[in-house]
């Protein structure tokens, strides 16, 4: 997740083959205070990222010549570790597998929405607060400034689902939440694919916070939903 800071507008890489969008993406971002750059082409995008050092870069998925998919993969290999969105046509669990595997930090969908977009934008780009408060069970801490979890000394980037799921377990731990309760809270209204998506960020919010072994802490209620416990 980028650290930006106050006295700079954060850079924002926008890689869109379809102009229009384009130009809409990058007033969007100019009007809220950032600064945009567009590439037309995945060859320049890739450029542009090594070049710029940008702050975020967002990809469509469907790039003339090239899927924004392997693309992202390229930026990963390139080294590049920017937050990266990836705007997406349909919203089935395996286009979000999809997009988590290619080592894009989150998606929004078409038809494009200027509200949906900034959120996501102002979540990986909003500065960091200093001495912020924390969510705690066990070894496990959630700061809710830096919106990154902590585990043994690790710090763990977060998507933004991952970070508000995570959030919700915390928030009440112990305690079994159904499918259902998650769903409307850490999902709302901009929930509009399959519910067994809570399965996809559970795998990975585990494969993140046990990354070295440590004790399971997220588990499965069978046919109910989900609970912090250490057992």
């Amino acid at each position: 997740m980028s650290n930006v800071t106050l006295n700079q507008n954060p850079r924002v890489l926008v890689i869109e083959t379809d102009e229009t969008l384009a130009q809409n993406v990058s007033i969007d971002l100019r009007e809220s205070g950032y600064e945009a750059v567009i590439a037309y082409d995945a060859t320049i995008g890739l450029l542009r990222a090594k070049e710029l050092e940008p702050d975020l870069i967002v990809v469509d998925r469907m790039l003339a010549g090239e899927s924004g998919l392997s693309l992202c993969q390229n930026l990963r290999r390139a080294g590049n570790r920017s937050p990266v969105l990836l705007l997406m046509a349909r919203d089935a669990v395996d286009d979000r597998v999809a997009c988590l595997e290619a080592g894009a930090d989150d998606y929004f969908l078409k038809p494009y929405r200027t509200e949906t977009f900034l959120k996501l934008v102002r979540f990986y780009l909003q500065p960091e607060k200093d001495g912020s408060e924390q969510l705690r069970f066990g070894d496990l801490a959630l700061d809710l400034g830096t919106r990154r979890a902590l585990r043994n000394g690790r710090t763990i980037d977060l998507t933004m689902k991952e970070y508000e799921l995570l959030k919700y377990l915390m928030e009440h731990p112990r305690e079994v939440l159904t499918r259902e309760q998650i769903l409307e809270n850490v999902w709302g209204d901009d929930f509009m694919g399959e519910s067994n998506v809570i399965e996809v960020y559970i795998r990975y919010l585990r494969l993140k916070i046990e990354d070295e072994g440590e004790k399971r802490l997220i588990q499965t209620v069978r046919g109910v939903g989900y609970v912090l416990r250490e057992t």
